[in-house]
């Protein structure tokens, strides 16, 4: 490889994300962008149990008071530009919003340009109780140093971090989440001890669930089976709803791979916000 060639890749897939990770290049011609301007950007570190964790935050670099906080967690492919991307358009909405790197400790996903070598290398050994703990850290730190309104919280994640938003709103205090294409049902073990499905009765925040029809990899079955576990849970089980677009597949949302559906991701955008301002977030 040319070393001219070589640079720019590094330069396209830096550490928490200064561009998109390899494994999604190249991008398409959809793909978003959102400026910065009247916002305050930062790579920052926080402070976790076992460590420092990096992250991304985006908010208004003037707000009317303590803006709200949104956890953005990030998919396979790590905090990379379209996740702080999505940062900027919630920190447009008003909110501060915050992307940690939830698979540093197990490795750096944005220089690895395969798939499936990012799954099995990094994303199968990060731990449920680890990325739950990076989640309260994050939220501790910005509530405090990021100036945040702990009164106003929500969630919101793609892919595998739709996952982690239904298991972070059974785990923690926060207004409201919405979990964009996350697996719901799968296996178990010590670092995945439990799915979306089991405890889906037991959130504390209602969540909306954005889902595709034709998703393969999320059977349109296991969204009833959630739909139905929701229905029998407590309150804010009761309360939460899930969306399916029939003719939209996985990472619709994601304007940066063929994946894209216009209709559906601007469908979904409005019903975020729509849904946090319902439940008190922004």
């Amino acid at each position: 490889m040319a070393r001219s060639e070589l640079s720019r890749r590094e330069v396209i897939a830096g550490a928490v994300g200064s561009g998109f990770a390899l494994a999604v290049r190249p991008v398409s011609a959809a793909t978003i962008t959102t400026g910065t301007e009247g916002l305050a950007v930062a790579d920052v570190r926080i402070r976790a149990a076992d460590g420092d964790v990096s992250a991304y935050s985006a908010r208004p670099a003037k707000p009317k008071g303590k803006p709200p906080i949104v956890l953005v967690v990030h998919e396979i492919f790590g905090v990379h530009e379209h996740i702080r991307d999505v940062c900027r358009r919630l920190a447009k909405l008003g909110a501060l919003a915050v992307a940690p790197d939830l698979f540093a400790r197990q490795g750096d996903v944005s220089k690895i340009a395969d798939m499936k070598e990012i799954v099995g290398k990094v994303v199968s050994k990060v731990p449920d109780e680890q990325v739950l703990g990076d989640l309260d850290a994050t939220l501790a730190w910005a509530k405090a140093a990021g100036g945040g309104d702990p009164r106003r919280v929500g969630i919101t994640g793609f892919c595998w971090g739709g996952r982690i938003v239904w298991l972070y709103a059974a785990h923690a205090a926060v207004n409201a989440g919405v979990a964009w294409y996350g697996r719901l049902v799968g296996d178990k073990d010590a670092l995945r001890p439990r799915q979306p499905i089991d405890v889906a009765a037991a959130v504390k925040a209602p969540v909306l669930g954005l889902y595709g029809g034709q998703d393969q990899g999320i059977p349109v079955a296991t969204v009833e089976e959630m739909r139905k576990a929701l229905a029998a849970g407590g309150a804010a089980a009761k309360r939460s709803e899930i969306h399916v677009y029939p003719d939209a597949g996985h990472a619709f949302f994601a304007d940066y791979r063929p994946s894209y559906r216009a209709d559906a991701a601007a469908d979904g955008w409005t019903r975020l916000q729509a849904w946090f301002k319902t439940n008190g977030v922004i």
